[in-house]
């Protein structure tokens, strides 16, 4: 562990003061939902689309702190606020709008509540607070929730609020996720509120995680980390697919330790690595959200994400297997249901939170074949640099989950 003078420029939901490699793009969500007065009628909502680890949650967020920025500057007198919930964890639209009715009111249980009741009293809690404000949803995933009825209730406020009133304060909506996740909730929403075209991210270059990484490790440290470990965390991020997302957690890894082969666990017992590909562990993280997924579910999010590396995805039964190991380190459990087109239903639950797994850097089972950013040739783990065969190549090691 090294020592650091900001740790908590690590954590997941640090905002940077300025969004390296993706100024313009934040310039294009803050031109779009048009501060602080819109020439188009509400609703005014954004969608930013793109790859895990590309930006998207910097982009949202950096986005409406501009916004607000804007409000200020035209001589508003109202404060302009922000509200942001990530997607990622929540139950259901009912878990995102009582998060956001929280922010508002942090005594507020949202328990017994129906979706449009919680709706209710967030829209009529923003109107009767008469105060203009920001919404940020980010980390939508193709597995998360449903946020159509949000976007649907902020396009037509009216029907929420009691009979005989009218009307809202400024509301801008601002999207952030995946393109699949964005494209299958704007297939839901009303043509007024419909949030495409979006604002989409191509993955970083490495040159710009580079940056990021170096800028983020400078902000903890309080002094440059050397050349050679920010190069190091940087490929083995792009030999991932993680992009930003993973660099920063390959980062806090080194600088806080967190990444011992071993590490104890109930009263001093010790367990060893489980071998498992990362994206299998980013996989099932992304589609139970830390809670349960359906193994359809990891099995899509595997497979995207293993086309994004230039990787194969998995077999079902190797996938399987692999969530057998896991289960056998106590770190999630198979659950089989009623339902689903075959009869029954295949679950996967998370026991133990997935950034406390220890796993293998790597299962030797799996080929990759080149993706378009690497380099001529591939290192095999614990061996000299050699040209890859004509079809494959092995996938050096990455350093932990995903």
């Amino acid at each position: 562990m090294l020592l650091t003078e900001h740790p908590e420029v690590l954590a997941n939901d640090w905002l940077p003061p300025v969004a390296i490699g993706r100024q313009r793009e934040v310039l294009e969500v803050v031109r779009r939902l048009d501060p602080p007065r819109p020439a188009a009628p509400p609703p005014w909502s954004v969608g930013i689309a793109g790859p895990s680890g590309s930006g998207t949650s910097v982009v949202a967020r950096r986005a409406a702190r501009e916004v607000v920025d804007r409000w200020r500057a035209s001589g508003r007198r109202e404060v302009l606020r922000v509200l942001s919930v990530r997607a990622a964890g929540a139950r259901g639209a009912h878990g995102v709008v009582s998060e956001l009715l929280r922010r508002l009111d942090e005594g507020f249980d949202g328990r017994g509540f129906t979706v449009s009741e919680v709706l209710a009293g967030l829209l009529r809690r923003l109107r009767r607070d008469g105060q203009p404000s920001v919404v940020v949803v980010d980390d939508l995933s193709i597995a998360g929730p449903d946020l159509a009825p949000i976007l649907a209730a902020v396009g037509d406020p009216d029907r929420f609020l009691p009979e005989g009133e009218h009307g809202m304060p400024p509301v801008w909506m601002i999207v952030a996720g995946t393109v699949e996740a964005l494209r299958t909730l704007d297939g839901k929403l009303p043509g007024r509120c419909a949030i495409a075209p979006w604002v989409a991210l191509d993955p970083y270059p490495p040159e710009t995680l580079t940056a990021i990484v170096r800028d983020r490790a400078e902000r903890t440290l309080g002094r440059p980390l050397p050349s050679e470990a920010i190069s190091e965390l940087v490929r083995r991020s792009v030999i991932d697919g993680g992009g930003a997302r993973r660099a920063i957690d390959l980062l806090r890894r080194t600088i806080l330790g967190s990444s011992m082969a071993c590490r104890p666990r109930r009263a001093g017992r010790f367990v060893a690595e489980v071998a498992v590909e990362p994206r299998v562990v980013r996989a099932i993280g992304e589609a139970s959200r830390g809670i349960a997924a359906r193994l359809s579910d990891v099995r899509r999010v595997e497979a995207e994400i293993a086309r994004s590396q230039g990787t194969r995805p998995l077999p079902t039964t190797t996938l399987w297997r692999r969530i057998v190991r896991l289960e056998q380190a106590g770190y999630v459990r198979r659950e089989i249901r009623t339902g689903g087109d075959g009869g029954t239903l295949s679950l996967v639950r998370v026991l133990t939170p997935i950034d406390e797994w220890v796993t293998a850097d790597r299962h030797p089972g799996t080929l990759r074949v080149a993706a378009p950013w690497d380099d001529a040739r591939s290192v095999r783990e614990g061996g000299p640099a050699a040209p890859p065969p004509p079809t494959a190549a092995w996938t050096p090691a990455d350093g932990g989950p995903g």
